[in-house]
């Protein structure tokens, strides 16, 4: 008796110390939640470098994944609107499912006429925002594992003082570009809450959503705009096709003004994973370092770290 008690406490105590399982919808939501966990969870993130939200559906893996969640960490706004019915299933289960974004002030937040009432979603290209959703996603680790709080508090506190250098890093670099030249052409809308942090006019071809199409009359009016404030420089991104980038490039050629691509940039899912750009901080830090030096800057290629493939800025 005394020995299987022994044996049962002994199972107990390891079972305890083993990390918990969290799961996340994306790279950016996992990253911050790796830096807050730690060792103490391990995190999954069910969409990889290149996936677009937006129109991204959950496949039978992914819902095995979910099942078997301690927590679940997803974006909220509307961004996996195709994983809605299965996020929604997963809490009817009894796991903890909680939208990172669930804590910002809703006098922060962004309504697009095309929304229909509805919220921007992408919320983390502001580094402010985004440490909101990190003590967030703090809050709620300590709740679940209040032993550790100590840890997760500590971890935070460093992960805050990165996102404040990344801030400031990114509102000097980017006031540094020329006034007149601090306009943002994107192939979707995922850029307003960092064209307002940071004194941008921001212009996706496409709306919020990448499922809305983008019209012969909306390429014509960024033509025009691109021709009259003779901007130098547009920008694909890695989760969108750039054909609509491309055609810009052709009509703005035919109206006598030549613009280039300026580079790629993270909208919708960062870099590939366990790169730099493959990182909430990297992802930021090539955004905002692509985005100067094509409108004008003088900037470091290799970034706020030293850390940026220039490659990819290509």
């Amino acid at each position: 008796m005394k020995l299987f008690l022994f044996l049962f406490a002994f199972l107990t105590s390891v079972a305890s110390a083993s990390p918990y399982r969290i799961v996340t919808t994306t790279g950016m939501i996992a990253d911050i939640t790796r830096e807050i966990a730690k060792d103490k969870a391990n995190v999954v993130c069910l969409m990889q470098a290149g996936v677009d939200p937006h129109l991204y559906k959950p496949t039978r893996t992914d819902i095995a994944t979910l099942s078997q969640a301690d927590i679940v960490f997803y974006n909220g706004l509307l961004l996996e609107g195709k994983m809605t019915d299965a996020l929604i299933r997963v809490a009817m289960a009894g796991k903890k499912v909680f939208a990172v974004t669930e804590r910002i002030d809703k006098s922060y937040l962004l309504e697009p006429k095309e929304f229909q009432g509805h919220y921007d979603p992408h919320v983390w290209m502001d580094p402010n925002a985004w440490l909101i959703a990190a003590k967030f996603i703090h809050q709620q680790l300590v709740e679940y594992d209040r032993d550790n709080t100590e840890q997760y508090t500590e971890n935070l506190k460093i992960y805050s003082e990165q996102l404040l250098k990344l801030s400031h890093y990114a509102e000097n670099a980017l006031n540094s570009v020329p006034e007149k030249s601090r306009v943002l052409i994107t192939a979707h809308d995922a850029f307003n809450y960092f064209g307002r942090r940071f004194n941008f006019d921001v212009r996706g071809i496409q709306g919020i959503s990448t499922e809305s199409e983008a019209g012969v009359k909306d390429i014509e009016q960024l033509v025009k705009l691109i021709v009259e404030r003779n901007i130098k420089a547009v920008f694909i991104e890695s989760t969108v096709s750039q054909k609509n980038i491309n055609a810009l490039i052709e009509g703005s050629k035919a109206a006598g003004h030549s613009v280039k691509i300026g580079g790629q940039l993270f909208s919708d899912a960062m870099g590939i994973e366990g790169t730099y750009e493959g990182t909430y901080i990297g992802m930021i830090d090539h955004n905002v370092t692509t985005i100067a030096r094509a409108l004008g800057a003088d900037l470091n290629p290799k970034g706020m770290q030293g850390k940026l493939s220039v490659e990819i800025q290509k």
